[in-house]
């Protein structure tokens, strides 16, 4: 089967959007806009609209109001891909989860195995590759997670919180999985409530509160500089010692 054709993708503008759920505004008026390239981290409290708004991003749900915006069209066939902080695995091997992920893209059986073998000898899973993906530790479960994603070389990929509740030895082998899936040219969105994370891995940081972008600058001067009260009292409150401004 031929390769499908890429549709434009960004710049990806996003306007306008509104979700409510149980009477309240979950996002109310996000508005962004992203090129192509980088890291963005999704920063805010708890119930600031985050994962809400990569839902709306993946196509998962559908938002009250608004609109996106990709390159100029409508959204992609492909090369969306979402990686939650708790992945589904399936009754099989962790080889066979990853190979399950090319089957859509109607890539032939031989090249699956082999870019599986590839994707996950990349995420220190080679030698699992044989054992049930649902006997994986939560470390393990995040970089298969990782990897099925990686595997259909997405041009976006979202991500939940994808170390949280993670050691910190499994944390930093994430973070190494995802400055290689963003050098070979994804794009990559991500939500973390990690604040020496997003100093390490963002070149842009976008600040969520009460369902709207309040804040969208480059890393050093959001963390240096932050322009809005509340991102100064959220990086005040979350990060171990106490910055003043």
């Amino acid at each position: 089967m031929a390769a499908p054709v890429a549709a434009p993708m960004f710049p990806l503008r996003i306007h306008d959007l509104r979700w409510h759920a149980g009477g309240r505004a979950v996002l109310d008026g996000f508005s962004l806009e992203l090129d192509g390239e980088g890291i963005t981290i999704l920063l805010g409290p708890n119930g600031a609209g985050k994962s809400v708004f990569l839902r709306s991003v993946c196509g998962l749900l559908q938002p009250d109001g608004g609109h996106l915006d990709w390159g100029g069209g409508p959204r992609p066939a492909f090369g969306v891909t979402m990686v939650f902080q708790q992945p589904k695995m399936f009754r099989d091997s962790v080889q066979a989860n990853v190979e399950l992920a090319l089957r859509p893209l109607g890539v032939a059986a031989a090249e699956r195995r082999a870019r599986a073998q590839a994707v996950l000898e990349r995420v220190g899973l080679a030698h699992r590759a044989g054992d049930s993906a649902r006997g994986l530790s939560g470390g393990e479960r995040q970089r298969l997670a990782l990897a099925r994603a990686w595997i259909t070389r997405p041009r976006l990929l979202l991500l939940d919180e994808p170390t949280a509740s993670l050691d910190p030895s499994s944390v930093d082998a994430i973070e190494r999985i995802v400055r290689e899936i963003r050098t070979e040219g994804t794009r990559i969105l991500m939500t973390t409530h990690n604040l020496g994370q997003a100093m390490r891995l963002a070149d842009d940081v976008v600040f969520i509160d009460a369902g709207r972008v309040c804040e969208h600058a480059p890393v050093q001067r959001f963390f240096a500089r932050p322009a809005s009260a509340a991102a100064r009292l959220y990086i005040q409150g979350e990060l171990p010692w106490r910055l003043a401004f």
